[in-house]
């Protein structure tokens, strides 16, 4: 087996998580690449490349002049990018890579994406992460999925990854994940429609009470503070992932009526976040208030300036 610190390690994407585990993966000492499409454009290199710097990863011209350095590529993009993300690799993929497949996709993108880079020499494993990543990190629960899963988990495991083996099926971990989102995202579009329309009519607290009476086990003002701030923060990536889910459903032959309008909610909430509803994105107090009500607000003023 390869020596931890021998173990070359490709990030195909430099955002949120991307950067999570860059960091986390520098601190042991390990060798890490990263290419993401934002450092194409001048106006959205800088930060990446700042990060980058302060952290020791080494930046990439190309997807395919990072694979070709790789024993582990670790693919971090928008659900949307993930079968580009898999063809930006594979022309110059390392003969026997792994390459780990952590975006939201489908079954059916998943499976699509496993025959490109098989295809080319590499071993692909899809991986289907079960919660948010901030707060655990590279310790994150995650599911593995593909012939090749249980070849890669004695790999991550010491680079601090908490994954095991879902099947050797591919599509198993990714039906898992969408199926869970379907819940998950659902109750962050829920929650918002919902008690950004109880703010207007004045009834919040009697809402929360109600919830709080229903689901006691649940800290509502807190949990809806958070869904807040994620969505504003991140609902491109959730909305595409939602659209995902929707397929994963209507791949069953139900029509995926719910998923659709939650993929639509959270990309409503995107586009107000980038037209500066929230604040602007340079600014500590975006989508960062811990009551949700400031968020609320926002919104419902936003919606009376449309309208009048």
């Amino acid at each position: 087996m390869v020596m931890l610190r021998a173990v070359s390690v490709g990030l195909l994407g430099y955002g949120e998580v991307g950067r999570i585990l860059a960091e986390d993966l520098r601190a042991q000492s390990v060798s890490v690449r990263a290419y993401d499409l934002k450092l194409e454009d001048a106006s959205t290199a800088q930060p990446l490349q700042a990060h980058a710097q302060a952290h020791g990863v080494q930046l990439c011209a190309s997807a395919a002049a990072m694979a070709a350095e790789c024993d582990v590529l670790i693919s971090a993009v928008t659900a949307s990018q993930t079968l580009a993300a898999a063809q930006s690799c594979i022309a110059r993929l390392r003969a026997g890579c792994f390459y780990l497949d952590m975006n939201s996709a489908s079954p059916g993108i998943k499976q699509q994406a496993a025959a490109l880079v098989d295809a080319a020499g590499g071993r692909y494993v899809e991986s289907a992460v079960m919660t948010s990543v901030p707060p655990y990190r590279i310790r994150v629960p995650m599911l593995l999925g593909g012939t090749h899963a249980a070849a890669l988990l004695p790999v991550l495991q010491p680079l601090g990854f908490d994954a095991k083996v879902a099947s050797e099926q591919l599509g198993v971990a990714s039906a898992t994940k969408m199926c869970r989102s379907v819940m998950i995202k659902g109750m962050e579009a829920l929650v918002i429609e919902s008690l950004t329309a109880a703010r207007h009519y004045g009834v919040e607290d009697a809402v929360l009470a109600s919830l709080q009476e229903t689901f006691p086990g649940i800290d509502w003002q807190k949990q809806a503070s958070y869904f807040f701030q994620r969505v504003i923060e991140h609902g491109r990536r959730r909305s595409e992932e939602m659209f995902e889910s929707a397929h994963t459903v209507n791949d069953v032959g139900m029509p995926a009526f719910a998923a659709q309008a939650i993929a639509q909610r959270q990309a409503w909430v995107a586009d107000l976040a980038d037209r500066g509803v929230f604040g602007t994105r340079a600014t500590p107090e975006f989508a960062r208030s811990s009551d949700w009500r400031t968020e609320a607000d926002r919104l419902l003023h936003s919606l009376k300036e449309t309208s009048q």
